[in-house]
Formats: C-alpha cells, sequence, structure tokens
C-alpha cells in the first residue's frame, strides 16, 4: 500500500487594499489632506463666500512684501446679509478677519415670495446698483459681486443691472445699500399712521 504526498496548501495571500490604505479611517495612504474645516460661519448656520481676493506688494529694502485682502459675504438665506473686508500676509487669516467682519456688519431686510419687495437703486463710490422684483422662475440675474450678496441673503428671483464702477468692493457696498432700503408694506403703513 503506497502511500499519497500530501498537497502542498498555498499560503493564504493578504487581502488586496487596492490602493486604500486601511490604517487611516476611510482615507488613501500618503499625506493628503483630512476633511476640511468648519468655519465660525458655517457653525452659527450662516453661509459664507468670498467674493474677491486681493493681493497688494510692498518694496521694501530687501525686496517686495506681499499681503492680501480678502472680501467676504456672509448670510443666513433668510433676509439677513452683511459684507467684511480682512487684510493679513496669510490668505486663511485675511478670509476668517473678513467673516468676522461680516458677522458684526449684518443687516435685515424683507423677502417677499423669494424676491425683494419694491425698485430700488444703491451706490457706492462710483458703483451703482439697480434691482427689481422679478417672477418666480427667474432665477438671479445678476454678476459675481451682486450674485454672491443675494444669494447668501436668501432672494432667488430679482433682476439686477450695474449702473456704475465694475469694482468687486463697490459692486457690493452698493448692493448692500439698496438692501438696507428696502421696506415691507406693512413698515410704510406704520410710518404713515395707517394699519
Amino acid at each position: 500500500m503506497t502511500e499519497t504526498p500530501p498537497t502542498p496548501t498555498a499560503p493564504a495571500s493578504a487581502p488586496q487594499s487596492h490602493g486604500r490604505d486601511n490604517r487611516r479611517p476611510g482615507g488613501f495612504g500618503g499625506r493628503g489632506r483630512g476633511p476640511r474645516k468648519q468655519t465660525e460661519s458655517e457653525a452659527l448656520g450662516l453661509t459664507e463666500t468670498v467674493v474677491s481676493i486681493n493681493r497688494v506688494s510692498k518694496t521694501v529694502k530687501g525686496g517686495k512684501r506681499f499681503s492680501f485682502g480678502a472680501l467676504v459675504v456672509v448670510g443666513d438665506k433668510k433676509g439677513q446679509v452683511g459684507c467684511g473686508l480682512g487684510k493679513s500676509k496669510d490668505i486663511q487669516f485675511a478670509i476668517q478677519k473678513g467673516g468676522a467682519a461680516a458677522r458684526k456688519s449684518m443687516i435685515r431686510f424683507p423677502i417677499v415670495r423669494d424676491t425683494i419687495p419694491h425698485e430700488t437703486i444703491g451706490s457706492f463710490g462710483a458703483g451703482k446698483v439697480w434691482m427689481k422684483p422679478a417672477a418666480p422662475g427667474t432665477g438671479v440675474i445678476a454678476g459675481s459681486g451682486v450674485r454672491a450678496v443675494l444669494e447668501a441673503a436668501g432672494i432667488k428671483n430679482i433682476l439686477t443691472k450695474s449702473l456704475g464702477s465694475n469694482n468687486h468692493f463697490s459692486m457690493v457696498y452698493a448692493t448692500l445699500e439698496a438692501l438696507e432700503t428696502l421696506r415691507s408694506k406693512e413698515a410704510i403703513f406704520k410710518l404713515r399712521g395707517k394699519s
């Protein structure tokens, strides 16, 4: 009687990782960025939009020194919006300062059926912005700076036109100026002494 030699068993292969690093939860290996940090505005339930980043250079004895100015718009999408300018040698600090300034300068205005209650014009410096209520489904017809303010404020249908300078700073501040002049029907009746 002959004995059959035992068949060699293949060594257990290591599980295939397919590029994922199992040591880090939910991430690929390497030095990639982790999850994005929540800004102070987002923690308070506000939306924060960076409209413009301005790089400024100062010539000194050793060369050029660069610093940044960030124009930030903050809103709650319920008729409250503000904007602020932050300046720093680091972009992130400039954005943080701009967000803090925007939260301090927030204004409230009435919204009627996702649009503004009446036509208005706002001006700041050489910038001039005209705004008119629009029918549902129109959308936000506006340029970049004005659009950022209106979307952060929660307006969904509006017609706008820039009548002056197209500088981002002038446009944003002119838009806030126009929104500040808005009055609801009830507020106007109260001013006139009608119930």
